[in-house]
C-alpha cells in the first residue's frame, strides 16, 4: 500500500496534504493503510497462543492478501476494513455501511477460496480457509447472524475471537501450513 500511494503522489509534502483532503485517492488508500496496520499489531498478538500471521501476500497477478492467520482454530484468511465513525451492519450476506450496500462479504469468501486452492496444493492435502473482516474504527457494528459465512468483527475483538474458536488442527499441522504460506511459490500460481 505504501508504493501505492507513493506512486500516487512522489512528493512527499503532497502527499501529506492529500492525505487530509477529503475524497482524495491517497487518503482513501492511507486510510486502508492504517486499517491493515491496526489489524495486523492485533493479530501479531496470537502468537504467544500457537498462532503464526502473516500480512500482506502478495499474489503474482499484483493484488494481496491483507492478513493470514494460521493457529488451533484453522486457516482465516482476514481483510481489514476501514470505516471511520460510520455504522456497519451485517446481516444473513450483505453488509452496510452508513445504509449503502458494500461487496465485502463475496469478495471475503471468494479470497478465502482462492488461498485455499493455493494452500491446498502446495500442503498437498484440504485446507480450509475462513474468511474474516476486521472492521477498524466503525463507530457501530452490529452482527444479525448467528452462524455466518463470514466472521465480522471489530479489530477489538479479532484476537479474543479466534483464540477462543475450537481447536481444528494439531501443532504440527498449523507448522506445516505456516510453511506453505511462507513459501513465495504458494501464491505464484
Amino acid at each position: 500500500m505504501r508504493r501505492k500511494i507513493q506512486e500516487l503522489q512522489p512528493n512527499p509534502l503532497l502527499r501529506l496534504l492529500d492525505r487530509w483532503r477529503p475524497g482524495s485517492e491517497i487518503r482513501s488508500w492511507s486510510d486502508g493503510l492504517t486499517g491493515e496496520r491496526i489489524t495486523g499489531k492485533r493479530l501479531n498478538s496470537l502468537r504467544s497462543r500457537g498462532w503464526f500471521t502473516l500480512h500482506a501476500i502478495q499474489w503474482a497477478t499484483g493484488a494481496d492478501i491483507d492478513h493470514l492467520a494460521i493457529g488451533p482454530a484453522g486457516v482465516f484468511s482476514i481483510n481489514s476494513k476501514r470505516h471511520r465513525g460510520k455504522s456497519v451492519w451485517y446481516g444473513d450476506a450483505a453488509i452496510t455501511v452508513n445504509g449503502a450496500v458494500q461487496r465485502h462479504i463475496a469478495i471475503g469468501q471468494s479470497e478465502a477460496r482462492r488461498v485455499s486452492r493455493a494452500l491446498s496444493r502446495r500442503c498437498e492435502i484440504d485446507v480450509p480457509v475462513r474468511p474474516v473482516i476486521s472492521v477498524v474504527h466503525a463507530a457501530k457494528l452490529t452482527v444479525k447472524n448467528a452462524n455466518p459465512p463470514v466472521l465480522v468483527l471489530a479489530v477489538e475483538d479479532l484476537d479474543r475471537v479466534l483464540s477462543g474458536l475450537s481447536p481444528v488442527l494439531k501443532p504440527e499441522q498449523v507448522a506445516h501450513i505456516y510453511d506453505a504460506a511462507r513459501d513465495a511459490r504458494t501464491w505464484a500460481a
